[in-house]
């Protein structure tokens, strides 16, 4: 069953025709990998599927039934989280407010109070259950490494029942032992049951984790294929020739 089906999406910005009667899917805790150069219609599919940017027409389904998604909110109520290539964290709060930022649990009473004792337990729970080694949920972000700042804003996905998360570049500008720790927090999100859209220009993080790969090229998905339909080298060769192969 697919989590998140698009059928014929358009997305016009003027006069450019910025994506071209897309067809695209994920299926129940599947993971995609999406690639293409910079321009191909990436990151405009994917803002479409959080809600950030509106289409221009096109249908788009959730678990079977068709939806608009005008706004973050809207994605977020479908289940559907993305994390952007900068993370989206505050360096000079804790690991525990920047997993529950703008979603902060309040303590009962009229005074609304940060309810920061259950905040932390949790983020300890959900930092350590993705594999996560903080020292502490009072931590400030800015003592944390590229990837543990990409796992703390998975751990914001996971704690809030994702089940599609969206990763834009998440191990880009990353040390080596950081692209490792980022492609197990992925392991672990597919262990969970999630679906995951993982985008990345590196076709080898890209395609030792993903179960099927998607390429785009100027507006249009050119390629869809299963790994083991495909390699590596091939993937390569249809990003830089934009050589449609499947529709």
């Amino acid at each position: 069953m697919y989590f998140l089906k698009m059928e014929n999406i358009h997305k016009f910005y003027g006069s450019v025709h910025a994506l071209k009667g897309v067809n695209f899917e994920v299926a129940m805790n599947e993971i995609v990998g999406l690639v293409g150069d910079n321009g191909a219609g990436k990151s405009t599919l994917v803002g479409i599927i959080a809600g950030s940017i509106p289409k221009t027409s096109g249908k788009i389904f959730v678990k079977g039934k068709e939806v608009e998604i005008p706004s973050v909110k809207a994605a977020r109520d479908l289940g559907i989280e993305m994390v952007y290539q900068d993370q989206a964290v505050v360096e000079t709060m804790s690991v525990a407010k920047n997993i529950f930022l703008g979603r902060e649990l309040l303590k009962p009473g009229l005074l609304k109070l940060l309810d920061m004792k259950t905040m932390r337990k949790e983020a300890e729970r959900i930092t350590k259950s993705l594999g996560l080694n903080i020292a502490s949920p009072d931590q400030e972000i800015r003592f944390c490494s590229g990837g543990e700042r990409q796992g703390v804003a998975i751990s914001r996905a996971m704690y809030f029942k994702a089940e599609l998360v969206i990763l834009d570049e998440p191990t880009a500008a990353l040390s080596i032992a950081g692209v490792q720790k980022v492609l197990e927090f992925i392991r672990q999100l597919k262990a969970s049951g999630t679906s995951v859209i993982f985008i990345s220009h590196n076709l080898y993080h890209v395609y030792p984790l993903a179960d099927r790969i998607v390429v785009f090229s100027k507006g249009e998905k050119v390629a869809d294929m299963r790994k083991g339909e495909t390699s590596i080298e091939e993937l390569e060769h249809i990003q830089i020739s934009g050589k449609r192969i499947s529709s």
